[in-house]
């Protein structure tokens, strides 16, 4: 009986956990859009990094391994959270559907999301390989889709 209490606790408390960092999903109206571009550059340089440390670490004679995992979790883990950006900042909250009989305005809403697929693409892609024409085909979507939200 005390198990099934414990273990019962336990998932709530697990629960909680995960829904304790929801607060950039509520309406709170508190958002720092130029920050997140920052940051989504930031990510991206990291992942540059790490790639061409991979490459590095991997054609040296005595191969350090601990190394070379420990650049590609590092790179990983900044793939991830450029999708986690794209996906829970700017599609879930930033992005608003418009109304289709509003051309111009439909049009726009779909480059956008045109170019935060392209994001999640690039940084998935980054996650796959260690070729720097993803880092590259990155940065040029963030850049592009920097433009189109900003209107810069």
């Amino acid at each position: 009986m005390k198990l099934k209490i414990f273990l019962t606790v336990i998932a709530i408390l697990a629960l909680a956990a995960s829904t304790a960092f929801a607060h950039c999903q509520i309406p709170c109206g508190i958002y720092g859009d130029d920050t997140r571009f920052t940051l989504l550059k930031e990510d991206t340089q990291t992942i540059e990094k790490s790639m061409k440390q991979i490459v590095e670490l991997s054609a040296a004679g005595d191969k350090d391994f601990n190394q070379i995992v420990r650049w590609v979790n590092n790179k990983d883990e900044h793939a991830d959270k450029i999708i986690d950006m794209a996906a829970n900042y700017f599609l879930a909250q930033r992005i608003k559907p418009v109304d289709g009989s509003d051309a111009a305005a439909a049009a726009a809403y779909a480059k956008k999301l045109e170019k935060l697929h392209l994001i999640i693409v690039y940084a998935m892609k980054c996650k796959q390989t260690t070729d720097l024409a993803n880092v590259t085909k990155l940065n040029t979507a963030i850049t592009e889709f920097e433009t189109l939200y900003m209107g810069k």
